[in-house]
């Protein structure tokens, strides 16, 4: 229940509750910097049972806060602010809202000395500005900000909430998670749990997905709701049951038995990458990778890096553009080069069992393409990939084409690397060792 007169009344249900964000920033209208916070504060929420009703984005002018802010808090019942909470003279989004919300502001002495003790730290002289952001509101709390200056604030107002929190994404996201989501939860303003159970797959579109579990939907009728989203490379299926006619365990028991329907083209429950999903298997089996890329550019090095332990299973990875860096690095043939060039089914063959054994790894995955927008030939126009996988059973190649502006096609053959090495590994798991379906030995 809500523990203040001052905050919303927890007495309808989760999901009527609105939200509105305002993302502030001149960056982000001029398009120097992605609003990034709308889709993550948008999919934190939906996990809790919340759609975001309205987002805003404004420039830091001082007229359009107060404008802004003044409308938003007249309608929604949780206001959340990001951006304009730093040092410098174009950060006024404290100012703005205090005077909005009738508040004084106080220096607050604890965060004034942890803005002094990080600049010691960091070995940097501190200006006397950055002890603006040690303002705090009169009739308030503070959200401690662990990688940063500027600490997030929390207010319960006029019977709503407001949260207030820094830009920069690598301060605002744990402070989100960790601190904004639990009193949300606590306030009955967020479920406790995720409000859906999501599956995640792999290698089946959209509408076939849809159509292959659509007689498991049809069992439930109204009491089932089901949401689809594609992603590059995979689809995710959201189950869940708005009017509490299935409890938690009844939906994931209708997880499973999609799960189970969907076989291979299943990768997980949740939202776990499919780097993850491969690096588990790997870590399962006792097995570890290397990889090898041109066109992808450590694109899929990185997505096994970004996992915390990744030494345990990753060996490493190579970047070998040009042609005598493949030679060098991995020794693959001159003369295979010269007779079926860099984009070819030999070529990755080569490059993924190179990476494997000069790195001792169990399996290699090699990608090698044109990612475009020049380059490609008749036989191979742009968009064209050629993936190897090198296991300890066999090696094959696969060629696929991904037509689409540079970066898209990148994440695609990344994507589909990944999936095949995760498919590989699952029938590995169970003791199944014949050629990959769809490839070439």
């Amino acid at each position: 229940m809500v523990s203040s007169s001052n905050s919303p009344a927890a007495s309808k249900p989760v999901a009527q509750f609105y939200y509105e964000l305002l993302t502030l920033g001149d960056e982000l209208l001029l398009g120097l910097t992605a609003n990034g916070h709308l889709t993550f504060v948008g999919a934190q929420l939906g996990r809790r049972g919340v759609t975001l009703r309205r987002n805003i984005t404004i420039t830091d002018e001082a007229d359009a806060i107060v404008a802004q802010f003044r409308e938003s808090w007249s309608r929604a019942d949780v206001v959340i602010t990001t951006g304009g909470l730093g040092p410098t003279c174009d950060d006024r989004t404290r100012e703005c809202i205090a005077e909005v919300l009738g508040q004084k502001l106080v220096r607050n002495a604890e965060i004034e000395a942890s803005i002094e003790a990080r600049f010691e730290r960091l070995g940097r002289k501190m200006t006397p500005n950055n002890l603006k952001q040690a303002q705090v509101f009169e009739r308030g709390e503070v959200l401690i900000n662990a990688n940063g200056t500027a600490p997030g604030l929390w207010v319960e107002q006029d019977g709503k909430i407001l949260v207030m929190l820094p830009g920069p994404p690598n301060e605002l996201q744990p402070m989100f998670t960790e601190q904004v989501v639990p009193r949300l939860a606590a306030r009955g303003l967020l479920t406790e749990r995720e409000a859906y159970v999501q599956i995640r797959t792999s290698g089946v579109g959209e509408s076939a997905l849809e159509t292959k579990l659509q007689p498991i939907f049809d069992r439930f009728g109204t009491a089932l709701s089901i949401a689809f989203c594609a992603h590059s490379g995979h689809v995710d299926c959201r189950l869940s049951s708005p009017n509490g006619q299935l409890d938690d365990p009844r939906l994931r028991a209708v997880a499973e038995e999609c799960a189970a329907l969907l076989g291979e083209d299943f990768v997980c429950y949740g939202h776990d990458p499919l780097a993850r999903v491969c690096a588990d298997l790997l870590r399962g089996q006792e097995k570890t990778l290397a990889c090898a890329e041109t066109a992808s550019g450590g694109l899929l090095a990185n997505s096994f890096t970004d996992i915390c332990g990744a030494s345990k299973f990753f060996s490493g990875g190579v970047v070998c553009y040009s042609n005598e860096s493949k030679m060098q690095l991995l020794d693959v043939p001159e003369c295979l080069l010269a007779q079926h060039g860099a984009v070819s089914a030999e070529n990755a063959v080569a490059m993924a069992t190179g990476a494997a054994e000069i790195l001792g790894a169990d399996y290699g995955i090699a990608i090698t393409g044109f990612a475009g927008p020049c380059g490609g030939t008749a036989e191979n126009p742009v968009g064209t990939f050629y993936l190897a996988l090198h296991a300890p059973h066999g090696v094959w190649s696969k060629k696929l084409n991904y037509p689409g502006p540079r970066t898209t096609v990148k994440v695609r053959a990344v994507n589909a690397a990944l999936d095949w090495l995760r498919r590989e590994l699952v029938r590995a798991g169970r003791g199944a060792v014949t050629a990959p379906l769809g490839a070439r030995q």
